[in-house]
Parts: structure tokens; C-alpha cells; sequence
């Protein structure tokens, strides 16, 4: 059940019960099973299960995974070790040192999950394992595996193990990163502290975010001093080195996401002759994040909203349930949305949870929708079609987080995904920053004439204000290097937090590398279907071969059309329906649709971002959908006056 204020005029003028309305109750009972059975509504509906937004965090989460596989039983050692775990998976702790500079001091374990390669061992054919990092900083490699690594299998080839690993101090891990004595600890604070925050929600909001990170600075460092200056990129690097050579090889395969080009761009430039294959994708600016400044994520971030607004509009009002006569209007329609949530926040009550939509909620909902288009882009245009009829269910349901359970003991496996190794690991490896409020202050005004998205990514520099630092003798740069093998970069046309000009600068650093675009929006090669993109990736690691400089690889279908499979025209070719006309219909080998399912399933599977926030749980409700039936009424808002304009 759920439970808002009206906002409809429609809503106000239509009480008696009449004939009209048992009309319009036949029409909404047909509507229901018709658009509840749609395609593209009820995937998008189904397959934003544990869907959240965020920052580079590409780290899967399988709610109750510990429950599945006790880790207590893995004995870190020195050696790999392998015990079957997780159905098809094996799993490893495998030790390494606190600190290289000390390699005979303290330990920490690092956790190793793999999906095994089904060629034995000592086949010629046998490639050895390929390193995943899902990005974060602080996401979980082991959970990553756990969810795709089958997937990832069959996109690359038998010849690999796929092999998940979790960064020193994130995860199942350890010592792990933690500001917190306990779960319930970290739980209260984040109540008080107001968690995550849109910073222009409030007048007060930056002096809190300032507050709040002088706070966990202080307890980052009184609860585990001996700890935290280990865990940063510098170190992890190394710990890839060793998990390699604990394999019995010498070269690295690697393919990094998001803060995962981060990791890879450091080992190459650390281990230039230890690269065997290197795909980094969905590339930062490197330079621009050991400065933590933060300052060049956002230059595409605005294509990407654009995107919306028109394949949206491109989709029609059948399709897209928030469609208007232009993109212009859909973006004014949300830019009333903003205002009326912004002075007054919809309450709602469903069977499971409760809460208000307001700005932030708002804000936040579609932020992280920007990072994964063809899954969150049709539930969103649903969301927000519910919205401008008041009821502000379906959106806050889209990202509602799942109860707190306290057990009031230590950190459980599942309460250490979070923010403070995403904190601890990006601070360690930053340039020191002002800790003055004023200087934020000035930062923060210029970093929004750049993007008025800012207001949501400070969150992530801001807690680096008040972090203490040390002397920086870890590796920070140059990052350029002659690797033993070139290295494959790739970035989307319209990448919402890593633009595709950081891509092509990162390659200027790596002689031979080569940069693949992706003609999509979304963050990472995995936000849009492209057998184009991942028969070029299987090339790469298979057979050693890069793709032509300049290539660009096109998507198929759009976010509110994605076609599940492909229509057989001979025995030999296949024709996927990208588009509705016949002369954008692409042509594929047998070979290539049966790679396109699994990337669609990859494309469509859920994803944990915004690593600084709880994982979330999706689950649609009867109370949820009903509001989608409506679109008829939703013409009396589409013809708004543009007003200020999201555009841009």
C-alpha cells in the first residue's frame, strides 16, 4: 500500500463514481495485464533487483552471500590453497605483507574467489587467470565473480580462469577498513550524520558534509593507526604481483572497471613488463585523482541525461510513460518534479518500507540511473510518470535500502562493503587537501559552474578534507610506461563519471595502447549490449589482437529497446532488430547472437555503484505498479511550460 499527496489536477476534478469511471476502471484492469506483461517494463522492473547508483564502485551483491559459504574455513597461507565454494566457484585467502617495504612484518589475507577455467591446467591452451577489479575504490572483486564470473567465462573464453580478488581492506579481506567498532555503530552515525547527502538540499548542507568528515577522520585514525596508511592503490598493485606469481606466472591479465583503470594504469606504470593483457574501461583521469580534485569526471554527465530525454521521447508515450512533445519538455517536466519535491517531500508507505521522496531522494534516483541506461531508464520513466500523479512509490522503491539488522557484535562479512575502504583507499592516495572549510567553501562554488551534478559528487573528495597524511613515498606517477604488451582502453560516448577524453589521454601514456569507444551512454562497456565491443575484447585476450585505432563499436537497440533475441534468417546469419526500421537492422553470425544473449544478460545483470551507500533491494509490489496504467492522464502534465530546462 502506499500512501502520497496528490498532485494531479485530474485527481481533484474525478471523485463521484460514474459511468466514465467504471469505463476508465475496465480500461485501467485491461492496462495492468497488458503493460505488466510488456517486455521492456517488466525486465526493467525485474532486473534492477539490487540496483544502486554511485560512483566507481562495479562490485556485485548478492544479498546473504556469507550465508552460502563460510570464509572461517579458508586458512590464509602463503600458497594458494582452493576450497570449492559458492556452487561452481573455488576460494582462496592467500597472505601478503602489510607493508612491501617490511615484506617479513605483519600479514593481511586477501580473499580470492575464481570461476575455473574448464581446461586442465597443464593444457597448452590453458591462459592462467584474468584479475576482475569492479572499481570503487572498495568494490568487491570476490562478489563481482560470485555473480558474473560465468558470464565473463563465456564472453572471453574457456581458457581462463576468472578470478575476483578483494582489495586489501575491502570486504572479506584483512585487516579490514573500518572506522566503526561495530555494525550498529556505523548504522547510527550514518542516521545522525545524515548519511549520504545532495549537498544543495539544504542551506546547510556543504558545512555538514565538512562536519561529518572531520568526525570520521578522527575515528578512521584512532581505531586503526597501524592500518590504514596500507591500504592504497600503491600496495594493492603489488598484491596483484604477488597473486599472479602465486600462480606460477610472471604477467598479468587484467580487465579493471572505473576506479579499476586507476589500478591498472599504476601497475603498468609500476610493472611495465609484468603486463600480459591489461583492459582497463570506463577510464578516469589518473593525474586528476592522486590530485583529489575530482574536478573532470563530470564533463559527459549532461549526454547522458540528454540521453534520456530523448530516446524517451524517441520511444513515444507507449514506450515511455514520463513522454512529452520534445526532449525540452520532458526535461522542464523534470525540472517541475525538482521544484515541487524541493518544498514539499511525498510520503510513502509500502507493504515493506516507508519513506519520503524529496530532493534528494529524487536527485540521487536518477543519478544513479545515468550509470546503467538500458536497465534503469524504463523504470525510471515509470517512476516518474508515478511521481507527477503523486505517487511517489514506484521511484522511492527503485533504491530503497534493506533493514538494518543489529547484531550488535563486530563488523559482519556483509556490513565492510561501504564507504570507509572507498574513503580510506582514494584519501591514501590523494594529493593532501585543505582541511578549512573556506577552502571548500571556494571549491565547491567552482566545481558547480562546471556541472550541476557536483552537488552529488563532492560527496565523494569531501570526507579528504579531514584525513590525516603522512609522507606520500608510494608510487603516485608518472603513469606512462613501454608495457610488454600494449594496453586496451575503453570509454563510452557518454559516460556520466568517466568521459571518454580521459581514456584517450590515459593512452598517451602507453605506447601501442589503443582506445575502443563505445557509441553508448552509460558507465563501463557493461551498460549497453555491443557485440561489436566484446568480440573485440575476446580478440584481445585470446588471440592478442587490438582493434584498429579510431574504432568505434555501435550498441543495440536503445534503453527502451532492447530485444532479447535474434530473428534466424539462414543457417548461418542471424538479424537482430537494434532498431524498428529495416535499414538499422544488424546482421550477425550465429556466433555473434549467441554472444550478444550473454552480454544482454550482462548488461541487464544488477550492479552495486555508489560504493559509499548500502546495497539496495528492488523488490516490485503489486501497490508499486498499478500507478504505470495511467498515461493518458500524464498528457495534462507533459504540456507544461518549459520553464528551467535539466538540459545541458
Amino acid at each position: 500500500m502506499s500512501t502520497s499527496s496528490p498532485m494531479s489536477p485530474w485527481s481533484r476534478s474525478h471523485r463521484a463514481i460514474t459511468l466514465s469511471s467504471l469505463v476508465l476502471l475496465a480500461i485501467f484492469v485491461w492496462a495492468s495485464t497488458f503493460l505488466l506483461s510488456h517486455a521492456g517494463f517488466s525486465q526493467a522492473i525485474d532486473e534492477l533487483v539490487h540496483y544502486s547508483g554511485g560512483h566507481f564502485d562495479f562490485s556485485f551483491r548478492t544479498p546473504s552471500i556469507q550465508n552460502k559459504f563460510s570464509w572461517d574455513a579458508v586458512e590464509p597461507l602463503g600458497t594458494l590453497m582452493w576450497h570449492p565454494c559458492y556452487e561452481k566457484l573455488q576460494c582462496a585467502r592467500l597472505t601478503v605483507p602489510l607493508n612491501y617495504s617490511t615484506p617479513t612484518g605483519e600479514k593481511a589475507a586477501i580473499a580470492l574467489t575464481r570461476f575455473p577455467s574448464s581446461l586442465p591446467h597443464e593444457s597448452p591452451e590453458y591462459r592462467g587467470p584474468i584479475l576482475i577489479n569492479p572499481g570503487g575504490p572498495g568494490g568487491s572483486g570476490v562478489q563481482t565473480v560470485v555473480r558474473i564470473g560465468e558470464l565473463l567465462s563465456t564472453v572471453i573464453g574457456p581458457q581462463f580462469d576468472i578470478l575476483g580478488f578483494d582489495p586489501r581492506g575491502v570486504g572479506l579481506s584483512t585487516p579490514g577498513a573500518s572506522f566503526f567498532e561495530t555494525a550498529l555503530e556505523r548504522e547510527l552515525w550514518s542516521g545522525i550524520s545524515d548519511g549520504f547527502q545532495v549537498i544543495n538540499a539544504s542551506s546547510g548542507g556543504l558545512a555538514r558534509a565538512w562536519a561529518n568528515a572531520v568526525i570520521n577522520g578522527k575515528l578512521a585514525w584512532e581505531r586503526q593507526p597501524e592500518i590504514l596508511g596500507h591500504i592504497n592503490t600503491d600496495q594493492t598493485a603489488r598484491d596483484m604481483l604477488t597473486i599472479v606469481k602465486a600462480h606460477g606466472r610472471e604477467k598479468l591479465s587484467y580487465w579493471g572497471f572505473s576506479y579499476g583503470s586507476v589500478l591498472g594504469a599504476t601497475f603498468a606504470s609500476m610493472f611495465p613488463n609484468n603486463i600480459e593483457r591489461m583492459v582497463i574501461d570506463g577510464v578516469v583521469d589518473i593525474e586528476n585523482y592522486y590530485q583529489t580534485l575530482w574536478s573532470t569526471n563530470l564533463i559527459d554527465t549532461s549526454k547522458t541525461m540528454d540521453y534520456f530525454f530523448t530516446s524517451c521521447h524517441a520511444a513515444g508515450p507507449d514506450t515511455c510513460l514520463f513522454h512529452a512533445p520534445t526532449p525540452d519538455l520532458i526535461a522542464a517536466n523534470l525540472t517541475k518534479l525538482y521544484d515541487i519535491v524541493k518544498v514539499r517531500p511525498i510520503p510513502v508507505r509500502t507493504s515493506t518500507s516507508y519513506g519520503l521522496v524529496d530532493y534528494t531522494r529524487l536527485r540521487t534516483s536518477i543519478f544513479s540511473s545515468l550509470y546503467k541506461p538500458w536497465v534503469a531508464y524504463p523504470a525510471l520513466a515509470n517512476a516518474l510518470a508515478a511521481l507527477a500523479q503523486g505517487d511517489g512509490a514506484p521511484l522511492f522503491s527503485m533504491y530503497d535500502l534493506p533493514k538494518f539488522q543489529c547484531d550488535c557484535g563486530p563488523d559482519s562479512e556483509d556490513s565492510r562493503f561501504g564507504k570507509d575502504a572507498q574513503t580510506t583507499i582514494l584519501c591514501n592516495d590523494g594529493d593532501p587537501i585543505s582541511s578549512e572549510f573556506e577552502t571548500l567553501q571556494e571549491y565547491f562554488k567552482n566545481m558547480m559552474k562546471e556541472s550541476e551534478w557536483f552537488e552529488i559528487w563532492a560527496n565523494i573528495r569531501i570526507p579528504c578534507t579531514a584525513w590525516p597524511h603522512g609522507p606520500k613515498t608510494r608510487f603516485r606517477g608518472p603513469f606512462k610506461a613501454n608495457t610488454s604488451f600494449p594496453i586496451l582502453l575503453i570509454g563510452n560516448t557518454a559516460d556520466p563519471v568517466t568521459p571518454l577524453w580521459a581514456a584517450m589521454k590515459t593512452a598517451k601514456g602507453f605506447p601501442g595502447a589503443v582506445v575502443l569507444t563505445q557509441d553508448s551512454p552509460g558507465h563501463c562497456s557493461l551498460a549497453a549490449p555491443s557485440i561489436c565491443t566484446y568480440s573485440h575484447i575476446r580478440d584481445y585476450f585470446v588471440k592478442g589482437v587490438l582493434p584498429p585505432p579510431g574504432t568505434i563499436c555501435p550498441v543495440i537497440g536503445t534503453p527502451f529497446f532492447s530485444p532479447a533475441f535474434p530473428a534466424v534468417l539462414t543457417d548461418n546469419q542471424q538479424t537482430i532488430l537494434g532498431e524498428t526500421s529495416a535499414s538499422q537492422r544488424q546482421t550477425f553470425t550465429r556466433e555473434e547472437s549467441e554472444l550478444y544473449k550473454v552480454v544482454r544478460k550482462l548488461t541487464k545483470v544488477s550492479w552495486r555503484k555508489f560504493s559509499y551507500s548500502s546495497a539496495v533491494s528492488y523488490e516490485p509490489e503489486q501497490n508499486v505498479h498499478r500507478i504505470h496504467v495511467f498515461p493518458i492522464f500524464l498528457k495534462l502534465y507533459a504540456n507544461v511550460s518549459p520553464g528551467r530546462s535539466q538540459r545541458g
